[in-house]
């Protein structure tokens, strides 16, 4: 059974991140778990979770090479515009998680800095032409037949999958009854 957003974006607030300090700072207790001390310039592997307090408090910073920003989207962008017809290409697992937090995070910056609405409505735009590119593609795959399933699969993302595998069903399922050759008098 495929797991819902809400159990993904479960599952990847709790995967491992590299976050590096960017001062020295003793060690955080927490109900049963403890992480640090912190020495600055170090790097560290923490839960996604405890990474996002200890940025927030200025204590770390994630690694530049897993944080998305316009020039990651703009690539992406590229990629699925170049790809030949019925090719999609390959996502990081945790893309979405990581567009979803990406956009909430320059949406509460707004705020504090209302020159952020620009970069937010065109951060935006990128996101939805990856998400619309995407589902076109995702579409036109999962109705050309079982033939292309591993193919695909591995360079799909979860949620991506269970939209897949449900399409899938669905078209394969409308086709046997279209096709179906019992019943009505000719």
């Amino acid at each position: 059974m495929r797991m819902s957003n809400k159990n993904l974006d479960f599952c990847f607030e709790n995967s491992l991140v590299k976050i590096i300090a960017d001062r020295n700072y003793p060690e955080i207790k927490l109900a049963g778990l403890s992480v640090g001390p912190f020495e600055e310039g170090n790097e560290y592997e923490v839960h996604y979770w405890v990474g996002q307090e200890i940025t927030n408090q200025g204590i770390a910073h994630f690694r530049e090479d897993d944080c998305l920003d316009a020039t990651k989207l703009y690539k992406i962008v590229w990629k699925e515009r170049v790809q030949i017809a019925g090719q999609i290409s390959e996502l990081p697992e945790d893309f979405y998680p990581k567009l979803r937090r990406y956009l909430a995070n320059i949406k509460g910056e707004i705020a504090r800095k209302p020159e952020k609405i620009q970069e937010f409505e065109k951060t935006k735009q990128l996101a939805g032409d990856i998400v619309n590119s995407r589902l076109k593609k995702i579409v036109a795959l999962s109705s050309s037949g079982p033939g292309q399933t591993d193919q695909v699969l591995k360079k799909i993302t979860e949620e991506e999958r269970t939209i897949y595998q449900q399409l899938s069903k669905i078209i394969g399922d409308w086709k046997a009854q279209i096709l179906e050759c019992s019943g009505g008098k000719q």
